[in-house]
């Protein structure tokens, strides 16, 4: 059968890495259509050889003939318009958080529950949060090995997920504190002060900032709220019991996050390892770090230690590239499962 996929928010930073993904995974479609903001139409981006123009997302039959729709414009963007494509046929698989806890709406990471692609009564995948998704990885494998309770983490979030502004921030804020180097040793709220931040919750050059998100009535932040509640509805588990603080870090690309998971068993470093070894697309490195794995499209996880009082308690560190198996990459195997699965 032919096939056309359209990409949504094709000009922006996860849109270029899904159209770089689909050309170099060699997706199965015959055509494709590029979509953003009516300032980006008649943009010519290319595609296997041709240029393909940007059509505007307001255009009224934008989505005919579309089978298979790849969204990463924002939630507002999503909400009003997914349903249109759905309306004209297309399967919808989303990035923003439009849809991710909407129970008629799978949730899915690739790796760990395709299985939720059978029921798409909306005809809308939701792709997870990308700090969820690094952590899905090994804890799917674990919680298959040794039964999953709960878990406390610490993410380490980059500016760059915040978007390009987000690194444009950082990038602009480095130069000016590093003229003054005595004050950041000195008086470092001074030095703070150098720089108006607008994108991070504080200075984030030469920093670390404790707040990423908007904080609720129970004093977490949206985001850590994701990592509990898109945890839980991935892994199947509604009462998992999750303790998360994401904290923004000065690097410009990948999320890492430290994790002390909770088992009904026992557990070893070596059967943990092996575990882990096992499971796709994760790779076991003793001391991941973002900047090392920027760019690849694999999970990585090191620091594997068995609780110094639990022997129920491992403790770990996972690193995962916030533009690919955080965004575009997973949009793009999920997209990859439903053709598998004959949906579009």
């Amino acid at each position: 059968m032919s096939r056309t996929v359209a990409v949504v928010g094709a000009t922006g930073a996860v849109g270029q890495e899904m159209r770089r993904l689909l050309e170099t995974r060699e997706f199965p479609c015959d055509d494709v259509v590029f979509v953003a903001s009516e300032r980006s139409r008649g943009k010519r981006l290319p595609f296997r050889g041709r240029e393909v123009e940007v059509r505007a997302l307001t255009e009224p039959d934008v989505f005919d003939g579309i089978d298979l729709a790849l969204f990463s414009a924002g939630g507002s963007t999503s909400r009003e318009h997914a349903p249109r494509a759905v309306a004209a046929g297309a399967v919808v698989v989303d990035n923003s958080s439009a849809w991710r806890m909407d129970p008629d709406v799978p949730l899915v990471v690739s790796e760990v529950n395709p299985e939720a692609l059978d029921d798409l009564r909306k005809g809308i995948v939701a792709n997870p949060n990308c700090t969820t998704m690094a952590a899905m990885l090994p804890l799917k494998a674990l919680h298959d090995a040794f039964g999953l309770r709960g878990f406390t983490a610490t993410s380490f979030q980059a500016a760059g997920g915040a978007g390009q502004k987000g690194i444009d921030e950082l990038a602009a804020q480095v130069p000016v504190l590093h003229e003054h180097l005595d004050l950041l040793r000195e008086d470092g709220a001074a030095a703070a002060k150098l720089v108006e931040p607008s994108v991070h919750a504080k200075t984030l050059a030469y920093n670390v900032v404790p707040l990423l998100g908007t904080e609720g009535d129970n004093g977490y932040t949206d985001e850590e709220m994701k990592l509990q509640n898109e945890s839980r509805k991935i892994l199947g588990l509604p009462d998992l019991a999750v303790s998360p603080t994401c904290v923004r870090v000065p690097v410009v690309v990948g999320h890492a996050i430290a994790i002390r998971a909770v088992f009904e068993h026992r557990v070893t470093a070596a059967d943990a390892i092996s575990s882990l070894e096992r499971f796709p697309n994760l790779v076991v490195d003793h001391a991941p770090t973002p900047l090392e794995w920027a760019g690849r499209d694999e999970v990585a996880v090191g620091r594997v230690r068995v609780d110094l009082v639990d022997d129920h308690v491992l403790n770990f560190f996972v690193v995962g590239d916030n533009l690919l198996k955080g965004a575009a990459l997973n949009t793009v195997q999920i997209g990859e499962l439903l053709v598998e699965r004959g949906v579009c």
